[in-house]
């Protein structure tokens, strides 16, 4: 394991007035140029990004626990990342891989289908995004099967296009008021130990969804089911043990597919290069995106051979997917992963997490649940004496953080879940700083 490098200093510091002179003339100039639709979390604006650090354009110095949505695995300016980008785009920038391939291209597929579950024959198709990546694998799906529904899950969320928002189970602010939404399309419940019955484990929720698959939908029907090993938008949701492999082999022997959306579980976040290794679930397609290329847009569908070859000449890919220079961003994260072994970092940074913040549970009222993976952690928020979402509470305990130099995310099909997807580089100095930081405004708002 090769020592973690900062560029920047590693510390937390808030310069005077906040959001500063320079951000507040930015959101200026925003507010007359940018969509509304486009929304920001920070209220902030970045000038510089490495490690566990944001500085702004004002000079401060936040803890990062968003990672911009899990992207930033390696941090946002990982040296291996940014001399693989220098050196790409110094010699092309673009020639469309379906026009005139290159070779980075066959190089990251080669080093995908080296890291993804299973020993079996695989190929990849690259993309832009998630959503893409999602809405490809529906369409390999289909292909390879013959069938056309695809069954997902409550809390689900797939990603902005119009298939995947039919996916995606949470309406605002992701569907409301942009359907017609793709049909075959089909919702059943999932595992949510927190909410579900008392007792229910995973082969119970299992044969619970299932159930509604086979009366409703029909097995013979299913070209698909799609699932996030840890839900992510939704909430952080960890189904219980024994849920996803029940999934998995009830498509295997129906003849459907198991679709692992591990947009924003993968690539060492949780531990493992991909959540689904947790429980041994291999799956026949898998989406990769998020923090596969250091901060780069690039996305994967990864599955086994005969399924992306079910697809005729040209029916999969895309002007920019597999762009040249993302190629070379998304093998230089790997290279990083690697060096500095950061998948044992990830669960380093789970048991730093649990030991700060698992007392909550019993020493507040509004903290009813620690739970996730690797670093990507969820604290969900109820109103004490009961199980009721309490979103008031998850919202302000972000605003609290954000005004003293942590950003953290909330999430949630009820807006009651502060999410912490830190970089894998952060120090543990920072870590430890920043989740002090949560604690003193989780007590500020036990209520």
């Amino acid at each position: 394991m090769s020592e973690i490098q900062y560029r920047l200093p590693q510390k937390r510091e808030i310069a005077g007035e906040f959001p500063g002179e320079k951000s507040r003339a930015l959101a200026d100039r925003r507010s007359s140029v940018i969509a509304t639709g486009v929304a920001s979390s920070v209220p902030v604006y970045a000038a510089d990004v490495d490690g566990g650090v944001v500085v702004d354009v004002d000079g401060n110095s936040l803890i990062d626990f968003g990672s911009g949505i899990a992207v930033t695995t390696v941090g946002g300016s990982a040296p291996k990342v940014v001399e693989n980008v220098k050196n790409s785009v110094e010699r092309f920038t673009h020639t469309c891989f379906m026009v005139t391939p290159y070779e980075g291209y066959v190089e990251l597929a080669e080093r995908l289908v080296a890291i993804t579950p299973g020993d079996h024959a695989k190929k990849v198709a690259l993309f832009n995004s998630g959503a893409e990546a999602v809405e490809n694998a529906v369409k390999i799906a289909r292909v390879a099967t013959g069938r056309d529904a695809i069954v997902v899950f409550d809390h689900a969320y797939h990603g902005r296009t119009n298939v995947t928002m039919a996916m995606t189970a949470k309406n605002m602010p992701y569907k409301n008021g942009f359907g017609p939404f793709a049909p075959e399309i089909y919702r059943v419940p999932v595992s949510y130990p927190f909410r579900d019955p008392e007792g229910m484990n995973g082969a119970e929720a299992a044969r619970r969804a299932l159930e509604m698959v086979d009366k409703q939908i029909g097995a013979d029907n299913v070209a698909a089911v799609v699932i996030e090993p840890i839900q992510g938008e939704g909430g952080f949701i960890v189904p219980a043990d024994g849920f996803l492999p029940a999934l998995s082999e009830w498509c295997t022997d129906n003849g459907a597919l198991f679709v692992a959306d591990e947009v924003q579980s993968g690539v060492a976040r949780t531990g493992e290069w991909f959540a689904v290794e947790h429980e041994g679930v291999v799956p026949d397609l898998m989406t990769i995106a998020k923090g596969v290329a250091g901060g780069m847009p690039l996305s994967a569908v990864v599955g086994r051979a005969e399924l992306l070859d079910a697809v005729h000449g040209g029916g999969l890919g895309g002007t920019y997917g597999g762009n040249p220079v993302t190629c070379a961003a998304a093998i230089g994260a790997l290279d990083t992963i690697e060096e500095w072994d950061l998948k044992s970092r990830a669960k380093h940074i789970e048991a730093v997490i649990h030991a700060s913040l698992d007392s909550l549970v019993e020493g507040t009222g509004v903290v009813g649940e620690v739970r996730g993976r690797g670093a990507m952690i969820a604290l969900e928020f109820v109103k004490p004496g009961s199980r009721d979402p309490h979103p008031e509470a998850a919202k302000a305990v972000a605003a609290e953080c954000l005004g003293k130099g942590v950003i953290i995310l909330t999430c949630g099909t009820y807006g009651n879940i502060v999410r912490l997807l830190p970089p894998l580089t952060i120090t543990d100095e920072l870590l430890r700083e920043g989740l002090d930081v949560l604690s003193d405004a989780i007590a500020a708002h036990d209520r």
